[in-house]
């Protein structure tokens, strides 16, 4: 058996400033092995990490879709779950309704109104002018009786209460002597030269014209002095 040699001993160990230094004798690689594998599973630690947060914001991004879906979804059966009125809106609706109608029977109404208005005036002048057309014999007889002179004060009365209850009813008595020749509203029967006249005038009112409004009933029948040139 050899003899233990302390100073071989000590000369074979590695110095202390390469072990500081990371160097070390052939026996260090062996030493190295266990920090290499600390820092492989350190990385692979890391890469797992990384992966489980990737997959947990994944998970994370498909549950909030989930849950906008879901709010949609529950948004949507609120919607139509309000689309069926309570009672207090479909009273209001049916109220709403009622008053649509009404103001469209009152339109109506109003039209047939003023339609029934316009005919009742109407038929309310188309009977004047009946009876004014039925006496306009008898009123130019009074004109003609009148001209002359021919009339008693009780006659007189008379035709002068015929006249205001036609002016009563919108009657309008025209056409009188010197005024200018309109054929509107008078009717020549016969042209007389005068060499005085500057234009066209009424020189006689044989029939007076009878008018209610602008519509002529009966255009004026005079004798018209004409220039003769």
């Amino acid at each position: 058996m050899s003899e233990f040699n302390k100073d071989d001993y000590l000369n074979d160990l590695p110095d202390a400033d390469e072990l500081a230094n990371g160097q070390a004798s052939p026996d260090a690689d062996g030493a190295d092995a266990p920090s290499d594998t600390g820092e492989q599973l350190k990385d692979d630690m890391l890469k797992d990490a990384a992966a489980e947060q990737s997959a947990g914001e994944q998970a994370s991004e498909e549950s909030a879709k989930a849950a906008a879906e879901a709010t949609a979804d529950a948004a949507s059966d609120g919607d139509a779950e309000g689309s069926s009125l309570t009672p207090l809106g479909q009273a209001k609706k049916e109220a709403a309704e009622y008053l649509e109608a009404l103001q469209r029977e009152r339109a109506e109404f109003i039209n047939y109104r003023n339609r029934t208005k316009k005919d009742m005036d109407r038929a309310r002048q188309q009977g004047i002018i009946d009876v004014l057309t039925a006496m306009l014999p008898a009123l130019d007889d009074i004109d003609r009786i009148r001209e002359h002179g021919e009339m008693d004060d009780s006659f007189k009365a008379v035709a002068a209460k015929i006249d205001k209850t036609f002016e009563k009813f919108g009657v309008e008595k025209f056409g009188l002597k010197g005024e200018d020749f309109d054929p509107t509203k008078h009717e020549a029967i016969l042209h007389k030269p005068d060499p005085e006249a500057s234009k066209a005038t009424v020189d006689t009112v044989v029939e007076a014209g009878y008018r209610i409004g602008d519509r002529v009933i009966r255009a004026a029948r005079v004798v018209v002095a004409s220039p003769q040139n």
